[in-house]
C-alpha cells in the first residue's frame, strides 16, 4: 500500500514531497515525536476510507444489549403473573436482559417474602429462557432482579 521513506538519501522533507507528487500519492506523518519524524508515502483518501470501513464492521459487530422491565406487586395474581411471564419469556427469547421487579406501596412493605417468592419463583421457571444475574435485592420499595438471556447458538 505504501513506501516506508527509510532510505538514508533522503533527509528533507521537500525531497519526500516531491517522491509522494512523483508516484501521485500523499505524504502522511507516522510519529511526529520521533527523531526524525517518521512519514510514509501512501494513498491518503484509501487510508481514510479503509478506517472507516474497519469502524463499520467492529460496530456491527457489538450487540447492542436491550433491557426490558417487568413490574408485579407484592399481591399480583395468578392470571396476571402468567401474563407477564408470557412476556418475560418473548424478552429472553428476543436477547434482552430482564429487569423484573416488585414494587412495594404504602405499607405493602411489610409483604418483602411474598415478594421474593415471587421473584424466585419466576426465575425458576424462566430457567431454560435466562439465567439469574442478581438475585432479588431489595433498594428502597423495590426488590430487584436481573435475568441475562442464555446465548443461543
Amino acid at each position: 500500500m505504501g513506501d516506508n521513506i527509510d532510505n538514508p538519501g533522503i533527509s528533507s522533507v521537500q525531497d519526500a514531497m516531491k517522491i509522494a507528487e512523483q508516484k501521485g500519492l500523499d505524504l502522511v506523518e507516522i510519529s511526529p515525536k520521533a527523531d526524525p519524524p517518521v512519514c510514509k508515502i501512501i494513498d491518503y483518501s484509501k487510508f481514510l476510507y479503509e478506517h472507516k470501513k474497519k469502524q463499520k464492521e467492529m460496530k456491527a459487530k457489538t450487540t447492542k444489549v436491550t433491557i426490558k422491565e417487568i413490574r408485579f406487586g407484592p399481591n399480583t395474581d395468578e392470571h396476571d403473573y402468567n401474563f407477564k411471564k408470557v412476556h418475560a419469556v418473548k424478552f429472553l427469547e428476543e436477547g434482552a436482559k430482564l429487569k423484573v421487579y416488585v414494587f412495594f406501596k404504602g405499607r405493602t412493605i411489610l409483604f418483602k417474602e411474598k415478594g421474593e417468592i415471587l421473584l424466585l419463583k419466576l426465575a425458576q421457571e424462566l430457567e431454560e429462557y435466562g439465567k439469574v444475574e442478581q438475585l432479588p435485592k431489595l433498594e428502597g420499595k423495590r426488590m430487584i432482579m436481573l435475568i441475562a438471556p442464555k446465548k443461543t447458538k
